[in-house]
């Protein structure tokens, strides 16, 4: 039986080095001590259903906007007055734009409701009305049938696509990282990112069978509505999983009234949850460091699975599914090894594999456009392959990393407001920036320059920010897999002072 003095508990060396992080986390933001109550001991079972339903759910809210982007140029002559391609296009990515310039919006209204109201109703909110904003899309008349309409009533629904999409990532990524154990956030949260891979190969991949079976003129005619109207019944489905979910343990301990004023999460308990203001005012130094991240992993994010379809077609003369093919590959195979970057992410910690993948750009972009630009499928798609690798380390990290930066109190507010301003100013306007710098300098490398560019700033905002693996969540007592791990953490502690 370990050894006790009067404040409990003596610290126990071997506990302190199976826990060292932990441990150093504790010591360095002057905790109270816990006790074995104040630990959460999360239910594996539970775990793996709250991973499946956000999963699953984001999934589905990447298939509606995958849609989009995948039949962007299909959209430009069906919404936009027939004339000039190029102008088509840029129409086209410029209404894709639009629904990014609402998502910060979404996020200072869902956000904060998420800290106020839970996570869970929350998440059930953003699905309803993407699924409503993607079905109608479905149903709009082109604009040789209505004419001026046509692109206002389709830039309304991006708008509420983009609206609910503001509450969809943030909400997402704080419920996985606050039901998976500390040790184990890095994989858990990987599979959020494994649904937003599945729902842009879903999205591709109907695409693509429905251009093959029906044919350009088909497509344009009526075919392109089937992806969207395939949404409604998606929505249902991913509104059903959400609402079978309990609230997250972190969230239910910062609502309890019987916390005492020793548990962990009890300085955040009598904070203003929700609050905006108090986001900007307190929040704003990890903000600007949120936004950094963001920035940079969307820049390379949406160059790669939403942009280079239509970079094959526009730029390079492939066909609309000789590009879709070949980034569905390059998804699958992103699929095949994200959680394994999860669980390297937790072994080795979050900022070594964003740093590689930030790295991975700044270097092989440009070489990987020169074999783009060389044509054959082995080229292409070997360049694209090295542009997949670097973007995996970001892919299968940077979800528990972002949801780390923030205490709990403020969690969902703070993550929705950075990640959303990012995307809006950097992510949706990747396509439309690319197209337009191409289009002024005649240079088909543009992309790789961006690319580089973004890589940069996220090098250097990886090198600013904290080690956050196999630690506890800001504001939240430590959350472990087994009572055993508890009792450790509870010995690793070394006692209180003496005066």
């Amino acid at each position: 039986m370990p050894a006790t003095d009067s404040d409990g508990p003596v610290a126990d060396p071997e506990a302190q080095r199976r826990h060292p992080l932990l441990f150093k986390a504790v010591t360095r933001r002057r905790q109270p001590r816990l006790r074995r109550t104040d630990i959460t001991v999360t239910d594996e079972a539970a775990v793996k259903r709250a991973v499946k339903a956000a999963s699953l759910g984001n999934a589905m809210e990447w298939f509606d906007f995958g849609i989009y982007a995948y039949l962007a140029v299909t959209l430009g002559h069906v919404f936009f007055p027939s004339g000039n391609d190029t102008v088509q296009l840029l129409s086209s990515f410029a209404t894709f734009a639009v629904a990014f310039l609402v998502r910060p919006l979404g996020g200072m209204v869902f956000g904060p409701m998420g800290d106020r109201l839970g996570r869970k109703k929350v998440l059930a909110l953003t699905m309803i009305l993407m699924a409503v904003g993607t079905f109608a899309i479905g149903l709009i008349p082109s604009y040789a049938s209505i004419g001026f309409w046509a692109p206002v009533l389709l830039i309304l629904f991006r708008m509420l696509q983009g609206f609910s999409t503001g509450g969809e990532y943030g909400g997402a990524s704080t419920f996985i990282a606050e039901y998976a154990p500390d040790r184990r956030r890095g994989y858990f949260g990987s599979f959020l990112e494994f649904g937003t891979l599945a729902g842009y190969v879903a999205a591709a991949g109907l695409v693509t069978a429905l251009t093959t079976w029906l044919g350009s003129d088909t497509m344009e005619a009526w075919g392109w509505r089937v992806p969207f109207l395939v949404a409604g019944p998606l929505g249902l489905v991913g509104l059903y999983l959400r609402l079978r979910l309990d609230e997250t343990p972190a969230f239910q301990k910062l609502e309890s009234d019987s916390a005492r004023a020793s548990d962990a999460a009890d300085a955040v308990e009598t904070s203003t949850k929700g609050d905006l203001a108090k986001i900007f005012r307190q929040q704003w130094p990890t903000l600007i460091l949120c936004i950094a991240l963001v920035g940079a992993y969307n820049i390379t994010d949406y160059m790669l699975l939403s942009y280079m379809p239509t970079y094959l077609s526009d730029e390079l003369g492939y066909s609309e599914t000789h590009g879709l093919l070949i980034l569905l590959l390059v998804m699958v195979l992103l699929m095949l090894v994200i959680t394994q970057v999860g669980r390297l992410s937790d072994r080795f910690g979050r900022k070594p594999l964003l740093m590689a993948g930030m790295l991975g750009f700044f270097f092989l972009s440009l070489p990987a456009f020169l074999l783009i630009g060389q044509g054959g499928i082995p080229a292409i798609t070997a360049g694209m392959v090295m542009l997949g690798l670097s973007l995996v380390c970001l892919l299968g990290t940077m979800s528990a990393a972002l949801p780390a930066l923030f205490p709990t109190d403020v969690r969902y507010g703070s993550l929705s407001v950075g990640y959303n301003l990012s995307a809006s100013l950097f992510g949706g306007t990747t396509p439309l920036v690319i197209t337009a710098l191409i289009g002024a300098t005649g240079s088909n490398l543009m992309p790789a320059y961006y690319a580089m560019g973004a890589a940069l700033v996220g090098v250097i905002a990886v090198a600013c920010m904290k080690e956050t693996a196999r630690q506890p969540l800001e504001g939240s007592p430590p959350s472990v897999e087994t009572p055993e791990e508890a009792a450790e953490i509870v010995m690793a502690q070394a006692p209180e002072p003496r005066f």
